[in-house]
């Protein structure tokens, strides 16, 4: 039977993990489900999967081991991951999203938010599948790529860039990013060597309107990420510069 979508539903909660699932099937949505991280990476190797709704608290392996070990995997990185969890201090909310997770929701949960977040996250993730398919991957079997120029590619110094779909070369050699760095990083890109201020930067890649102050809160550990991620030391800016109380520049630079 066609669905709407399959989601994956971690909850080590027993009635709090079928009435999510309830909700969800009864809405035309394919639902697997999870006791803990442990037992959703298993769905995860098993089955394709749309979209991740996971607690936070969970017994073998918490919300956020969970997400970290996604990040590592190119083939789950893209899939929308958004927190269920009842931690309502605002500090947690902005952890979360300051790791990259697609969005944060507050238990007990609402049946109409919770279906208004899935429906608008799957839809997202649809947009990006139609716009960036076509663009032909020149890749070894190691995931290593060879330099080339396309519509769809930016290069970038030592930086290759292929917009909508999600995938980053250094060197030839494949960084893993979290889909929320990548927006982070393509925008900067998109806009190289100028300044893209704050808000305009949140807006790309966690759909916020806010001032300066919290959006410098939310993007400065994405940005040390993706410096790390890019081989450089902490306290080095890389090819990412940062004007204080303005924004970041994508820059080149030759230093690993």
């Amino acid at each position: 039977m066609e669905t709407d979508g399959r989601i994956l539903v971690v909850e080590d909660q027993s009635s709090v993990r079928g009435c999510l699932e309830q909700i969800l099937v009864m809405s035309g949505y394919e639902v697997f489900v999870a006791r803990d991280g442990a037992e959703a990476l298993a769905v995860l190797k098993a089955h394709n999967v749309d979209l991740i709704l996971a607690d936070i608290m969970m017994p073998n392996m918490d919300g956020y081991q969970l997400f970290e070990r996604i990040l590592e995997n190119p083939e789950w990185v893209q899939i929308p991951f958004v927190y269920l969890t009842a931690r309502v201090l605002e500090s947690d909310v902005r952890y979360g999203k300051g790791l990259g997770v697609d969005d944060y929701l507050i238990k007990p949960v609402d049946a109409k938010n919770l279906l208004a977040v899935v429906r608008g996250k799957l839809r997202r993730a649809q947009r990006v599948a139609q716009t960036s398919g076509g663009t032909p991957h020149d890749t070894s079997g190691d995931g290593h790529r060879q330099p080339q120029s396309s519509p769809g590619v930016l290069c970038f110094g030592r930086l290759e860039i292929e917009v909508g779909e999600y995938r980053v070369w250094l060197d030839g050699e494949p960084v893993e990013l979290s889909s929320t760095e990548f927006l982070l990083l393509e925008r900067l890109a998109l806009q190289a060597n100028r300044v893209v201020p704050l808000p305009e930067l949140l807006k790309a890649t966690h759909g916020l309107e806010t001032g300066y102050r919290e959006a410098s809160d939310l993007l400065r550990p994405l940005v040390r990420s993706i410096r790390r991620k890019l081989g450089h030391d902490a306290g080095d800016l890389g090819c990412i510069e940062s004007v204080r109380g303005v924004g970041y520049r994508l820059v080149p630079t030759d230093v690993a």
